[in-house]
């Protein structure tokens, strides 16, 4: 009888630890290979995890409106947040727990860009981001903000792919292709977009959702054939014959090619 005690006590012993390692392995912590948030987020937030977050809403701020990524969890932030979540199908209260991260996390790459658009697609340049108008890196983390934002107007238009012909380029590039002097495409934020599954129209019309403040394209001179969208500092928007046209009206200070 002792021995068949000892024999139960040590199956249960054996059961107890399995049991263990399966809960302890079963919900580890999500670490991401490009960048991991903790805990929850909500207005009043602040910090780096903050500014992360609101990279990957940048293209979520409303009508007309751009996203400002200064680590401050505000109003702006908050809305943005519910509507990345609605796009996606999750409760819309505007705080970042689990069920966002999941999302993001499943939207981008080792390299923090979204899954359907990449640093090469970006900057058919040079490798190095360099000889613009700003550092190499700053030319390629506005590029990450654009890329960001081309997701979001992507999901919106049906996931259907968006065609990327021009990104980042160093003087010597623009000057080769003639573009004007004050070309956004010489910071990164820029991105010229092809006919594809969408018209010309349809991108510089859903453009106006996810926070560019520069929107060029049909009717636009030079911009026939392509639709521009940029992050310049302040809105200007022309495509004519789409019926798009910036609310504050007035000369593009930035003339684009």
């Amino acid at each position: 009888m002792q021995k068949l005690i000892r024999l139960l006590t040590t199956a249960l012993l054996a059961i107890g630890a399995t049991v263990g390692v399966v809960a302890a392995t079963a919900a580890p912590a999500h670490a991401d290979a490009c960048y991991t948030w903790s805990g929850i987020l909500a207005e009043g937030s602040s910090g780096e995890a903050v500014r992360q977050l609101q990279i990957r809403v940048a293209g979520y701020p409303g009508s007309g409106g751009v996203l400002g990524l200064d680590g401050q969890f505000g109003p702006a932030t908050k809305s943005a947040v519910a509507r990345f979540q609605a796009a996606y199908g999750l409760t819309a209260d505007g705080v970042a727990g689990p069920a966002t991260f999941s999302k993001l996390y499943a939207l981008q790459d080792d390299d923090c860009t979204p899954v359907n658009f990449s640093y090469a697609e970006l900057n058919n340049c040079n490798s190095t981001w360099s000889g613009g108008n700003v550092s190499a890196a700053t030319a390629k983390a506005n590029a990450l903000v654009t890329m960001w934002k081309l997701q979001a107007l992507r999901h919106a238009l049906g996931d259907q792919p968006l065609r990327v012909t021009s990104g980042f380029r160093s003087v010597s590039c623009n000057n080769a292709v003639g573009g004007a002097s004050t070309s956004r495409h010489l910071y990164g934020d820029a991105a010229d977009l092809g006919a594809g599954p969408h018209s010309l129209c349809t991108l510089a019309q859903a453009a106006r959702n996810h926070g560019f403040a520069g929107i060029l394209g049909p009717g636009y001179p030079d911009h026939n054939d392509h639709t521009h969208v940029d992050g310049r500092p302040s809105r200007f928007w022309s495509a004519p014959n789409c019926g798009v046209a910036s609310l504050t009206g007035g000369l593009d200070p930035l003339r684009d090619n």
